[in-house]
């Protein structure tokens, strides 16, 4: 069977995009604009949380996160997908 890439609802993505950054902010991984300078510049927790040593000059790199900080990234948006689609299951 192939595999497809195709959003079920387009919508979602930017939620989504942004929720994965927020999460990294939580955990205090740099990741964002400028992350190498001044920490997590698109984030609501920026002040707060500093930086851990990024590449400077990627608007949204990853790639100095080891896969453990990456997946617990994406565990968080798992748990948070639901934990709403059970409340929106129990109203």
């Amino acid at each position: 069977m192939a595999r497809s890439n195709r959003k079920i609802i387009p919508e979602s993505h930017q939620v989504l995009h942004q929720w994965k950054y927020e999460i990294a902010a939580e955990f205090g991984l740099a990741v964002g604009r400028n992350a190498g300078t001044s920490g997590f510049a698109d984030t609501e927790f920026a002040g707060e949380l500093g930086t851990t040593g990024a590449t400077s000059g990627y608007s949204s790199y990853w790639g100095h996160l080891t896969a453990r900080e990456n997946g617990s990234v994406g565990g968080e948006i798992t748990k948070r997908l639901i934990a709403q689609a059970q409340r929106d299951f129990m109203n």
